[in-house]
């Protein structure tokens, strides 16, 4: 949950015995409209030749963020080459003056009377290589999640100074598939404690040890605002009056704003990242297509919502991954990239052919890969189908069977939790978890291949298309692609059986036809809906299963969706909450599958 890294991300001891000491610095820097924000700058002291400087732009109190004579531990590589480091409040937060605006949508950036976060960007950095001794004149921005947001609008009309940024797990787009919603479906743990962490009171205590019983408390989404205190809060009054993907969305999605790369740009994001998977993906694909000059790059990593700038990275849970991932990225690909562009080391400052493309880990082989397009070019789309037996095959139906469908009866009063309970809020890494758990459950519904005969490599996009129908007027579709592990791993013993989720997502069944408008579903007919399970590059091993479950509720993690079409969820009274029966449908006419991007 965003509240609790928070917390976690700025509580690193600073990196021990840094090649040069630091002088700490705290600044206030004029906006264009005479607003004053404020920022910390750690000015190495025992530097002869002049630095450049790396930005960080953030909502969470740079005093915090740079808050000794010594950089954090996950600057550490990065310090070692020289800079100066500056950490600056955005409007309205820390120290700063201004209006906070959560994900502020953007003017016209070259308006010389209007402000956002790219003109700020440009005035702070203007400042800064004016005022800063001992400056190179060149900056480099980096950020992770809204940070991650931040570094990459610093790009939208970019100061001639700023040689190179990288935006990592940015929250691209809250509603397709960062943060608040994913392809409609609430997230309402998240929208509850980001509200109350950043525009409300701070951290809001839990009463009761299991949030699955906290949550299940409140039949509806206005229960749990009004009880919780968000209810009157920008950020709630937001998702509340704009529950589907219109302007207010759109306009402030990050890939209807960064279409081009104006400087080199190196996204950055995890395939388990709980909060922003969408973000880094989204982005390397849009500003891609007006790419002429190989500025674009991307990293994808075995990693979690920023688990990339902490300790570790050598495993998922109880699956080890054969070295330290993390430190890999920041001292082999975050380091050289920026002292590429900043001190002119490797090709130069306007060079980017000897950096690869995409670097890429292979989960199941643990090892990192480099391509020259993302996904793979020389990938090739297979289809896995749902068949009748609760079988997985790459062959589709061919003949009418008996059981045309599996069903399964959706109950709000009973959903299925996404971890095992109790919840106790610290589920950040839930998606490692073993998915046993659910394993039995009348509402979950799986498919199973025979053990591999080779191993499978998958490369891109994950993309499930369902054919189903429902008894009620709307419904939800979770859909985990699994790996599964056999009974008996010699290795270890453990690992026998695991069930890892690969790729999971979910979509709220009353945008079948449309992300901006809502529409019934009409009960008991066959239905499409398709999910966007997002990218990876994963080897299933030989003598391993593929697994698909489907469910329709996945809680507290997001909200519940009553199954009886209103035209909005947030304002659902309890008696719109109804069990409906599902079913997924495995015929020649609607053979319902999980398509993936196969590597050769």
């Amino acid at each position: 949950m965003i509240l609790f890294l928070f917390s976690l991300l700025f509580s690193f001891p600073a990196g021990a015995q840094d090649p040069a000491p630091f002088e700490r610095q705290e600044l206030t820097i004029p906006m264009r409209d005479g607003t004053m924000l404020f920022a910390v700058a750690l000015i190495p002291t025992q530097h002869q030749k002049p630095l450049p400087i790396i930005l960080i732009r953030t909502p969470f109190d740079a005093g915090r963020e740079l808050r000794s004579t010594q950089p954090p531990a996950y600057l550490k590589e990065l310090a070692e080459d020289g800079y100066i480091f500056v950490a600056g409040d955005i409007r309205g937060r820390g120290k700063s003056g201004g209006r906070f605006i959560t994900s502020r949508a953007q003017n016209d950036p070259r308006n010389s009377k209007g402000t956002n976060e790219s003109t700020d960007a440009y005035d702070t950095i203007d400042w800064l290589v004016k005022n800063l001794p001992n400056n190179n004149g060149k900056v480099g921005v980096l950020g992770v999640s809204y940070r991650g947001w931040l570094a990459a609008l610093a790009g939208v009309g970019a100061h001639p100074a700023l040689k190179a940024i990288s935006p990592q797990a940015p929250m691209a787009d809250a509603w397709l598939g960062d943060d608040f919603f994913h392809q409609g479906a609430f997230r309402q743990t998240q929208g509850v404690l980001y509200t109350a962490f950043i525009e409300g009171s701070g951290d809001l205590a839990m009463p009761v040890y299991d949030q699955y019983t906290f949550y299940s408390r409140f039949p509806t989404l206005d229960s749990l605002a009004k009880t919780t205190g968000v209810f009157g809060l920008p950020s709630w009054v937001g998702f509340r009056e704009h529950p589907s993907w219109d302007g207010y969305w759109q306009s402030k999605a990050l890939q209807n704003v960064v279409t081009k790369p104006e400087v080199p740009m190196l996204f950055v994001g995890g395939f388990w990242d709980e909060e922003d998977i969408l973000g880094p993906q989204i982005m390397y694909r849009t500003v891609e297509k007006s790419d002429t000059s190989r500025l674009n790059h991307i990293v994808l990593g075995p990693w979690f919502h920023n688990t990339w700038i902490k300790p570790g990275g050598d495993s998922l849970g109880p699956i080890a991954l054969g070295s330290n991932t993390s430190e890999y990225f920041r001292e082999r690909i975050q380091r050289p990239w920026f002292a590429r562009y900043l001190h002119n080391i490797g090709d130069g400052s306007v060079d980017t052919r000897g950096f690869p493309e995409a670097q890429v880990f292979e989960t199941g082989a643990n090892r990192w890969r480099t391509f020259d397009t993302w996904p793979p070019r020389n990938a090739t789309a297979r289809n896995i189908y749902l068949r009748e037996n609760g079988k997985l095959s790459f062959a589709p139906p061919s003949s009418e069977s008996s059981a045309q469908f599996d069903e399964y009866i959706s109950d709000p009063a009973q959903p299925v939790p996404y971890m095992p309970r109790p919840d106790d809020g610290s589920g950040a890494h839930w998606m490692q978890l073993d998915q046993r758990f659910v394993d039995g459950r009348p509402d979950v519904v799986t498919w199973q291949s025979d053990p591999l005969s080779e191993d499978l490599v998958i490369a891109g996009d994950v993309t499930a298309h369902l054919f189903a129908s429902t008894t009620g007027t709307d419904a939800d579709w979770v859909v985990k692609l699994i790996d599964v592990y056999p009974d008996t791993v010699s290795a270890t013993p453990s690992l026998g059986g695991y069930e890892l989720i690969v790729n999971a997502d979910v979509m709220r069944g009353r945008y079948w036809q449309s992300f901006s408008h809502a529409t019934p579903i009409r009960a008991n007919t066959v239905t499409p809906f398709t999910v966007d399970m997002h990218q990876q590059l994963y080897r299933f091993r030989k003598a391993h299963l593929l697994m698909v479950q489907v469910q329709s509720t996945w809680f507290p993690l997001y909200d519940r969706n009553p199954q009886t079409f209103v035209p909005n969820i947030f304002n659902a009274k309890a008696a719109d909450f109804r069990a409906a029966t599902h079913r997924v449908w495995h015929t020649v006419k609607y053979p319902s599958q999980v398509t993936v991007q196969v590597l050769k």
